[in-house]
Parts: C-alpha cells; sequence; structure tokens
C-alpha cells in the first residue's frame, strides 16, 4: 500500500491512535486529515478546537509529517485529496453517532478502501452484549462486564511519519484562547500527570463543588486529545475513577444502538411536558431564583465546563421540577460544553428526565437538600452568583427572586 488518508475525527492525538499507527505501518505513505464540517457547529469551542488542531499539527510535523486541514464536507474532501495524493484507503477511529455512523457509510461507498479502528472509547462499542439483546441497557450489568474485560495494548506514538510532497496544509481555524482550559494533546498530557497525584483523593471529592476537585479531563476526551484507554490503564488503582470511565463507555454503546439518542427518547415515558419558554430562558440564564441551580447555569456560560454535581442538580430540576422538556437542556449543554458529546450528554440528561437509561426514573434531586449537602459553606454559589456573596452558609441556599 503506498498512501493511505488517516481521517481524524474526535482522536486529535498522537498517542494511542490505532489508525494512524497502522497507515504507517502498512503504507509508505500517511497523510492525516481534519476536515472542518461547516454541519458541525464548534460555537463556543472553536477556541479549544482550533489550539487542538495546531498542537496537533505541530506533534506531526516534528515527526516529518503535518495535518492537512480542509474545508467542507468531510467526504467529499477526503475524496479530492485521496485523488491528489493518490491514495487508496482511508484510516479512520470508529465513533457512534447518527451523523459519523452516516459519513462512515458514505466513505465506504466510494472507490477507498475504508478501515476503522478502536480509539474513541475504552472498549469498542458492540464488543460486549448480552445474552438477549445487542447492547446493555442498564449500566450495572455493564460494569461488571466491562471492568473484566481485557483490554487492547496502548499503541506508541509514531517516531516518523511520511508525507507526500508538496501538498497545501491549509489555515487552523482562528478562535481566542480560552482561560480555563487550553486545547490540545500537549495540555491534556500535563493535566494527566497532574491529576495522577490527586487521583487517590478523588472518592472524597469529586463531589465537593467548591473544592473543584475533579480532573476536568472530559474536555480532552471529548476530542480526543487523551486516549480513553490510556486514561483508563493510568489511572486503574482508583476503581471510582474508572467506574466514570465505564459510563462514558456504557453512553457510547448505547448510542451505537440507539442513534437517534439525541432525538427521541430511549425510553418513551408518555410524560406531559410544560412549554413555557420563559422558564426555559430563565433556566439557561442561571435566574431562575434557586441559588444552586443558577450557579451551576453561570459557571456553563463563563467556562463552557460545569461540575458534574451540578449538571445533575439543574437537569433534574430542569425535566423534573420545572417539567421541561429534556432536548431543552441537552442541546442548551450540547451548543455550551467543551465536552459536550452526543453519547454522554443526551444519555445523561435522559437519565435525568427518567426516559434513559436510569433504573428509577421518577428520581428526583431537591436542589435545596443538595446545595447542603455538597455547598454546605455556600462558597460554590457564591463564586458564580456575586449577589449573593454577603449571606451567610444559613441563608445562602434558600431560593429568592431574582
Amino acid at each position: 500500500m503506498d498512501t493511505v488518508i488517516v481521517l481524524f475525527n474526535r482522536d486529535l492525538r498522537i498517542h494511542d491512535h490505532p489508525a494512524l499507527a497502522e497507515a504507517c505501518a502498512q503504507a509508505r505513505q500517511a497523510v492525516p486529515l481534519f476536515v472542518l464540517d461547516p454541519d458541525i457547529s464548534p460555537r463556543g469551542r472553536v477556541g479549544f478546537l482550533a489550539e487542538s488542531l495546531a498542537d496537533l499539527r505541530t506533534s506531526l510535523r516534528e515527526r516529518g509529517g503535518d495535518l492537512i486541514v480542509r474545508n467542507g464536507d468531510p467526504v467529499a474532501e477526503t475524496v479530492k485529496l485521496a485523488r491528489e495524493t493518490g491514495a487508496t484507503a482511508v484510516f479512520a477511529s470508529a465513533d457512534v453517532s447518527e451523523y459519523a455512523r452516516k459519513r462512515e457509510r458514505r466513505l465506504a461507498a466510494e472507490r477507498l478502501e475504508l478501515r476503522l479502528f478502536p480509539g474513541v472509547t475504552v472498549v469498542p462499542p458492540g464488543l460486549l452484549t448480552p445474552a438477549n439483546g445487542d447492547h446493555y441497557k442498564v449500566f450495572t450489568p455493564y460494569w461488571r462486564v466491562w471492568s473484566h474485560t481485557r483490554w487492547r495494548e496502548v499503541v506508541a506514538a509514531q517516531e516518523r511519519i511520511a508525507l507526500p510532497p508538496d501538498l497545501e496544509p491549509g489555515e487552523i481555524p482562528d478562535g481566542a484562547p480560552r482561560p480555563y482550559l487550553p486545547g490540545g494533546e500537549t495540555a491534556a498530557r500535563q493535566r494527566l500527570d497532574h491529576w495522577l497525584h490527586r487521583l487517590d483523593d478523588y472518592a472524597d471529592g469529586h463531589d465537593d463543588l467548591a473544592g473543584d476537585r475533579t480532573s476536568r479531563l472530559s474536555p480532552y476526551l471529548r476530542f480526543g486529545c487523551l486516549s480513553p484507554l490510556e486514561l483508563a490503564r493510568r489511572t486503574s488503582r482508583n476503581e471510582d475513577f474508572v467506574r466514570q470511565l465505564c459510563w462514558r463507555d456504557f453512553y457510547h454503546q448505547v448510542a451505537h444502538a440507539f442513534p437517534a439518542i439525541s432525538r427521541r427518547d430511549y425510553r418513551p415515558r408518555d410524560r406531559d411536558w410544560r412549554h413555557d419558554e420563559d422558564l426555559a430562558q430563565a433556566w439557561r440564564e442561571g435566574m431562575t431564583g434557586v441559588p444552586i441551580v443558577d450557579a451551576g447555569m453561570r459557571q456553563l456560560a463563563a467556562e463552557g465546563w460545569m461540575h458534574n454535581r451540578a449538571r445533575m442538580i439543574v437537569a433534574s430540576y430542569l425535566t423534573k421540577t420545572l417539567g421541561l422538556h429534556w432536548k431543552i437542556g441537552a442541546d442548551h449543554f450540547a451548543a455550551l460544553l467543551l465536552d459536550g458529546d452526543i453519547p454522554n450528554n443526551y444519555g445523561n440528561w435522559q437519565w435525568s428526565a427518567g426516559t434513559g437509561n436510569d433504573t428509577r426514573p421518577n428520581r428526583v434531586l431537591n436542589p435545596l437538600r443538595q446545595s447542603k449537602r455538597f455547598d454546605p459553606e455556600g462558597d460554590y454559589i457564591r463564586r458564580y452568583v456575586p449577589e449573593l456573596e454577603h449571606l451567610s452558609p444559613r441563608e445562602i441556599h434558600e431560593p429568592r427572586s431574582l
């Protein structure tokens, strides 16, 4: 095989990239390609994406290659580049969303060999199936099997990448640097190295809203700047943390079997959803008058990220207390979250709404109790709702008019 195109999507890294490694092993030349797809708007993620692409390009150039960037339809641009370079095959990481699967089918219909590789999850979706179905619908049985599955080995970064000559590399999009989390594999690996020193505190600290003792590695997983498999291996001593990676895999295998997860109820409950755009907008803006809810929503607007405990609280409040449809919240999260991938975002929202994989569909999180338990001094609320900073810990949790 002379030339292979490696199509990057949600795998913007060189470490543990099976598609890139196999292309370098099987072909004389490998062409790393990223296509800026106008049908997928990164909105608030432009800066993170731009930094991630720039970092990937630097890593590839250090090894003799480059990142070829094009704008347009991914399939059309891939075919065009294949004609330009004489490539006969496309290697890519397999993905699970409805849009990604359609892209794969379209590529497979072209006169190019398409090979798909693992890399987006720890365990490939569809690998683990129960005896009576095509996927696991409940997490605990999946966790039992997943946790005893033999994982593949981590693939080392390529030392040399041979690129065809005289290719126009293309421009990386402009994007303002993010003040909270810089994009890219280099930043991801630095954050992981730092996080490993705090890993043993995870079980006690991950629900502490004010302490912010979570890893904040999820955006790097969403863009593939960090391999979920490598992360699982390096954190394997902490079952609580690895269990969260299993949840991520769980929703990917759900989305693989139910691609319409972002549009339709996984388990229809025939709920009579309320329609009130004023309430929905107050929730989006963090102006509900419920301090813990408003703090979470304002953190999302400011940082493109929200503490996981706060996500559960604001989702329960929207769907169970206000009675508004889960898609209102899921779409808002998808627009703003750096880590807002389709399987986890929409899977978790349906879990909160009782239309997804929760075995207790009528579960309601009381925001006052949650606030007192996970932000007892009110420091998280004060950080994001500064108009309440003068209140005492006893006063700050109470709902009020804003």
